[in-house]
């Protein structure tokens, strides 16, 4: 596993972003931890997060891209921050845009925040974690009303690696296929528990046993 990896894992960790215990998502599935990038909130948080996005977006797709779309509202800050990751550690100048959940009618009008993305551009799109791909399914077509778009992939922090609509792919491989686009995640939950059975202090065998059941249920090609 490269250093940045176990490096954001530990930071995830430490900024309480990924917990453990008993939480309900959106689905209704009854998970034994939660990833909440909204807690990233401090100056120095968000200036890591916006690093290690970077470093994973290089590796995965290379620089070759001219905007970071995150749909609103928690991919607002990552865009943000991402894009000036990006060129603090590599030189590379990205725009960043976003959506609004409601059209502005005036002032500066439409559903764009940041760049309109009215002009032939290659767009990587960046969320926090997916588990449905409904967030893809409604900024997809924002992005994309402009024929001139090319939407390169979408990256997120987390792979859950629990399935999707269908039981045999993950969520992100569900998005994969449907939209034709590469994509990655900073890390992956299996990942994630490598790194904590391999780090002991991290976990006790009661969350073990409890990530080892959900993933016998819940789990995609998931490697014990």
């Amino acid at each position: 596993m490269q250093e940045y990896k176990k490096e954001f894992i530990d930071f995830m960790l430490e900024s309480n972003v990924l917990r453990f215990g008993d939480f309900t998502l959106k689905s209704g599935r009854k998970s034994p931890f939660f990833m909440n990038a909204g807690l990233y909130k401090s100056g120095s948080q968000l200036k890591k997060i916006g690093e290690f996005y970077a470093k994973a977006i290089k590796e995965n797709f290379g620089l070759e891209f001219d905007a970071i779309f995150g749909p609103a509202y928690k991919g607002i800050p990552l865009s943000v921050t991402t894009s000036v990751a990006l060129y603090d550690l590599y030189g590379k100048e990205v725009v960043y845009s976003s959506n609004r959940k409601e059209i502005k009618d005036h002032g500066d009008t439409g559903i764009f925040l940041g760049d309109k993305l009215n002009s032939k551009m290659k767009v990587l799109i960046i969320e926090d974690v997916t588990t449905s791909g409904k967030s893809i399914e409604e900024t997809y077509p924002i992005i994309t009303q402009n024929k001139n778009i090319e939407v390169i992939g979408l990256i997120v922090s987390l792979n859950r690696m629990e399935y999707g609509n269908s039981k045999d792919k993950t969520a992100l491989e569900e998005i994969s296929e449907k939209y034709r686009i590469k994509t990655c995640s900073i890390v992956s939950m299996d990942e994630v528990i490598k790194y904590l059975r391999e780090n002991t202090e991290l976990i006790n065998k009661q969350i073990e046993n409890s990530l080892d059941d959900y993933y016998n249920k819940y789990g995609v090609k998931f490697e014990k």
